[in-house]
């Protein structure tokens, strides 16, 4: 019988943030960065900046990097630029008809039986997050930052 892993939600509050997030990068891409991490809201958003000892007197430069999900971190478009050139595993690369079909919002194929959270490459760049899930990489792009039809 194999074995569930504890929902991450549940850690929320009880873990230090930055110690959360590390862990979960670690476990699902193999690496982290060293920022500063905040995890806010209902939805379990994940901010994250790189620590600065200029005092500006304000406390903003946060970048929405992530979401914590009940199976693990799913990254945004930026939070996949930032750690995608460092992961080390649940990369999937792209090819250009499936690159540009996921960019325009579809779910794609993919040939591997995957499944979790995982970094989309395609050729330097790196799209964002994608669960693989019964055969097909679900998308994740948010409507507004799709590629329009031509």
């Amino acid at each position: 019988m194999s074995e569930e892993k504890a929902n991450p939600r549940n850690e929320i509050g009880k873990t230090n943030d930055a110690e959360l997030v590390k862990r979960l990068l670690i476990e699902n891409y193999g690496y982290a960065l060293d920022l500063i991490y905040l995890i806010r809201g209902n939805h379990q958003k994940v901010y994250a900046r790189k620590p600065c000892p200029l005092d500006v007197g304000r406390n903003d430069g946060w970048l929405y990097f992530g979401r914590i999900e009940s199976d693990g971190i799913r990254l945004t478009i930026e939070g996949s630029f930032l750690v995608g050139p460092k992961a080390t595993k649940n990369v999937v690369e792209l090819d250009d008809e499936r690159a540009r079909r996921y960019l325009a919002g579809e779910s794609i194929e993919v040939d591997e039986n995957l499944y979790g959270w995982f970094i989309l490459k395609w050729r330097s760049y790196y799209l964002g997050s994608a669960k693989a899930k019964d055969g097909r990489l679900l998308n994740y792009v948010p409507k507004e930052r799709r590629l329009r039809a031509e």
